[in-house]
């Protein structure tokens, strides 16, 4: 159990890790190259530890050097492993590489911790299978432990049915090593770090609006070797910007940001509940401002944050606000680390709040500017967002409690230390 003290003001910046989508894709891509590639600031949790621990099981040679990491891709490319590919609690890890070794010859088994097993991968599964690799699962959703049976595959056109950005990326992933064009199209826009990084690697690709959403389509190819910065993850940031905005004495910088659209859509979420938050553009990268405030309720849907992973911190945020938040079309949140609806809604209740759904959709009334949240205990089911949340709320609030607090190194090791450092 992990006691969270309030903080009787919050001042100061922040750093947080290298973005964790950025990571992972940048070392399986240094991966599939040929020669050394060098990566610093890579985020330094676990999930981006059971990718690089899995492109070294199949071929690549992967050296920690002081701050950086090099990974060097075989000339004949990745091979099979006869040890499985253990992907920890990290499902970007375990959708990426599903796409990864499907173009890689032999049998490919992928493992996952029990939280990860319980997560469907069927929506990986179908694409894969019609571009000729065999995949298969436990259960009729397919949940790990998985088989992929890698060979030769033919590029497809694939309508992602369920916005997913690790869907569109395993595809893509697979795509490298088929015989003509692979084409994604979905029809929300997800983030966009695949087909940045692989722009990055010297990749041909091609991105254009359609509706709402957006076409990609990838030619065949090898990546380049080459050095990787990574920038910090706006998703943790999230976390802070929402301390910053409830907090009753609170002023804080976080640095050093990707501030792409899709990852940054809580922002806007924030701003139209009267957060007085802010990106700002210093050239090479950006950085989030955020100062106490008076919040109001609003109505937040999927599809302005298509991860759906700030939606639990947003759930602070509304518990704080005055009047009742609408959370509409969250399904996603239930196949996450844990079932993050029913999660949020606990949280809130714990906060002192009024929280219920209704189907997908789920509603708080929040407290308003007038009360603090009461001291509260929390199981964080093993999921790291749960885990910041409860954090941010208590460290605003009166107090608590956090039973698996353990759980977020998975993506941010120092996040009770950075926290503590704004007191």
């Amino acid at each position: 159990m992990t006691e969270v003290a309030p903080l009787a003001r919050v001042r100061g910046s922040v750093r947080v890790p290298g973005d964790k989508s950025y990571s992972h894709r940048a070392v399986l891509l240094s991966a599939l190259a040929e020669g050394a590639s060098t990566l610093s600031g890579l985020s330094p949790g676990a999930d981006v530890a059971a990718t690089l621990e899995a492109v070294a099981r199949l071929g690549a040679r992967v050296e920690p050097d002081e701050d950086r990491v090099r990974v060097s891709g075989p000339p004949e490319g990745l091979r099979a492993s006869a040890e499985p590919l253990e992907c920890a609690n990290s499902g970007t890890t375990m959708r990426l590489l599903c796409g990864v070794v499907a173009g890689v010859a032999g049998t490919h088994r992928l493992v996952g911790d029990p939280s990860l097993s319980r997560r469907p991968m069927d929506r990986v599964a179908a694409p894969l299978r019609l571009m000729g690799a065999r995949v298969r699962g436990e259960g009729p959703t397919l949940h790990a432990p998985l088989v992929v049976e890698g060979g030769p595959l033919t590029g497809i056109e694939y309508r992602v049915p369920v916005p997913s950005a690790q869907v569109k990326s395993a595809v893509l992933f697979a795509g490298l090593g088929a015989q003509g064009p692979t084409t994604v199209v979905e029809t929300v826009r997800t983030r966009t770090t695949t087909e940045d990084t692989m722009r990055e690697a010297g990749l041909d690709l091609e991105v254009a609006a359609e509706g709402s959403g957006r076409r990609v389509e990838l030619r065949p190819g090898r990546p380049r070797a080459r050095g990787w910065h990574v920038p910090g993850d706006p998703s943790q940031a999230a976390f802070f910007a929402v301390l910053g905005a409830i907090h009753e004495d609170a002023s804080l910088e976080v640095v050093s940001l990707d501030s792409a659209p899709e990852r940054v859509g809580f922002v806007a979420v924030l701003a139209r509940m009267g957060a007085r938050v802010a990106l700002h553009d210093h050239g090479s990268f950006h950085s989030l401002s955020a100062l106490s405030s008076a919040l109001v309720a609003t109505e937040v849907h999927s599809h302005e944050i298509p991860s759906v992973d700030e939606v639990p911190i947003l759930t602070v945020a509304a518990c704080a606000a005055e009047g009742v938040s609408a959370f509409r079309a969250m399904s996603e949140l239930r196949v996450k680390e844990s079932d993050r609806f029913a999660g949020s809604l606990e949280l809130a209740r714990r906060l002192g709040a009024t929280a219920w759904a209704e189907g997908d959709d789920f509603f708080v009334e929040g407290l308003g500017a007038a009360r603090r949240f009461a001291p509260f205990r929390l199981d964080a089911g093993l999921d790291h967002r749960m885990v910041m949340a409860a954090a941010v709320a208590g460290a605003a609030g009166r107090g608590c409690a956090i039973e698996g607090a353990e759980t977020v190194a998975s993506s941010y090791p120092h996040f009770f230390r950075d926290l503590a450092l704004l007191a």
